[in-house]
């Protein structure tokens, strides 16, 4: 199968890659994606018998949270090896990035690890499908601009929201329990703010707070990023990338009606694709 130039995963994949020991603590971690600005980390083991070190999983930021905040789980007493994803989930650098995009939709991650042969190349994140499709001349997310409204199409009406005054540990344990990666925040009965996993993780983990004694409101980001619904599907990618966050409320006559996450950006891509992406093995 041959491609278009640009259109690999080895164009959009990154080089530089953050690798820990496994035996790495989760608040070490969690300083190094706050000082790094970073959502994933390459977790190392050593293979004794081999006398060799390999890359043998991934640890996220929904990993820190989902499993470790959420849980209620000691994080200076928790390692990678505790809670990394292994099996690593890898993809080709010669692979389309339509490919890319499916493979983490039908995995439901944002992180995929490129391999060839035993050797780890880089990583491909989904900020990464969102720049190359959105800037990608046609296909699908292109396609949606001349939509009528296309935000409306791609985003959530379902909100789901904490109070200011709740603590961030019942935050963690929302966000596991519905899979989400932020919450909006509620103060006297109007949206003031949004707590997602980053924060939890670079404002909770990172200094050793507690989670049960810290407020949302002391953790949330305020006041609210939004985009107008009539907004172009380009304007919410540079305005994402320029704040660096993964989600947006998008607001009508300056009222919420909704939220847009980095996924939701993607989520539409080649769909007609799809068929021809499942015959074949975007792990080779």
């Amino acid at each position: 199968m041959t491609t278009v130039s640009g259109q690999q995963v080895s164009d959009y994949m990154h080089h530089q890659l953050e690798v820990v020991p496994q035996d790495t603590s989760v608040v070490t971690v969690a300083v190094r994606m706050k000082t790094r600005s970073i959502g994933s980390i390459l977790v190392e083991s050593f293979d004794r018998p081999h006398n060799d070190c390999r890359i043998a999983g991934i640890v996220t930021e929904t990993d820190l949270v989902s499993k470790v905040l959420a849980q209620g789980k000691v994080p200076s007493r928790t390692s990678m090896a505790d809670i990394m994803s292994s099996p690593l989930i890898t993809i080709a650098p010669n692979r389309p990035m339509v490919d890319a995009s499916h493979l983490m939709q039908s995995k439901n991650v944002r992180h995929l690890v490129v391999t060839e042969g035993p050797d780890v190349l880089g990583v491909i994140s989904v900020r990464d499908l969102v720049r190359h499709f959105v800037d990608a001349d046609g296909g699908p997310v292109q396609a949606l601009t001349n939509v009528y409204r296309p935000l409306s199409v791609l985003m959530k009406t379902a909100i789901e929201t904490i109070g200011s005054e709740e603590t961030a540990l019942a935050a963690a344990q929302r966000m596991s329990e519905k899979h989400i990666g932020a919450l909006f925040v509620i103060e006297a009965d109007e949206l003031v703010g949004i707590i997602t996993e980053g924060d939890l993780v670079r404002k909770l983990l990172a200094y050793q707070l507690d989670p049960e004694a810290m407020r949302v409101g002391a953790l949330m980001n305020s006041p609210l990023l939004d985009i107008d619904i009539n907004r172009t599907i380009r304007d919410a990618s540079e305005r994402m990338a320029a704040k660096r966050v993964r989600h947006l409320a998008v607001t009508e006559h300056e009222k919420v009606v909704g939220v847009l996450s980095i996924r939701d950006l993607v989520k539409m891509v080649a769909i007609r694709d799809r068929p021809d992406f499942l015959k074949r093995d975007p792990m080779a």
